[in-house]
């Protein structure tokens, strides 16, 4: 019989000198701030009591540190798939620079030159899908911002652009599982602080 209400947790890392100022930060491998340590420990006391048949990390040094700080580090395994959006040309800059260079430009649209397209993204939201799924039990994932508003669009049935209606605060927690059955997934709780 399925486990129709497995849970797969959504944990944005916490807080880096770049997310603060909103710089696209993609490959570029940023530690944690104090402030963002802190939040990341903070995950523990809202994740307590809750057991996980598997923890998933990005590789990138702020989301493996937020999952460690949170008290998963033991269990926490690194997913190439997870990592964050790269952001070729648009590494480092912010929305507004951007936006002074390439009017009415999002990133959930037109991609970044020299780095991935929204289909790229999308392709490797899928895969961890497709292991989420077959993985079928309470799951925790840490990952980055844009890739995990991604994952949240492709859950639910949404193109990868759907990432464009979704917001997460460092440090958030989202809740993504099903309704009734497998065929019905659903976005149960979002960017819970």
């Amino acid at each position: 019989m399925s486990n129709a209400h497995s849970q797969i947790h959504l944990v944005r890392h916490g807080e880096t000198a770049w997310s603060l100022s909103g710089q696209h930060t993609g490959r570029t491998d940023m530690p944690l701030t104090p402030a963002g340590e802190a939040a990341a420990r903070g995950l523990a006391e809202r994740l307590k009591g809750l057991s996980f048949s598997a923890v998933w990390s990005s590789p990138s040094r702020r989301a493996y540190d937020t999952s460690v700080l949170a008290g998963f580090g033991a269990q926490s395994v690194k997913k190439d798939e997870l990592q964050e959006w790269d952001y070729g040309a648009y590494e480092g800059l912010t929305t507004k620079q951007i936006l002074a260079e390439r009017p009415g430009w999002s990133v959930f649209r037109d991609g970044c030159p020299k780095g991935e397209a929204v289909t790229d993204v999308g392709a490797r939201a899928d895969a961890i899908i497709a292991g989420l799924r077959a993985a079928n039990a309470d799951m925790l994932v840490f990952s980055s911002a844009h890739f995990l508003r991604v994952l949240a669009a492709r859950w639910i049935g949404l193109p990868p652009e759907g990432g464009a209606l979704f917001v997460l605060n460092t440090a958030s927690i989202s809740v993504l599982g099903y309704e009734h059955d497998l065929g019905e997934p659903v976005v149960r709780r979002w960017n819970q602080k």
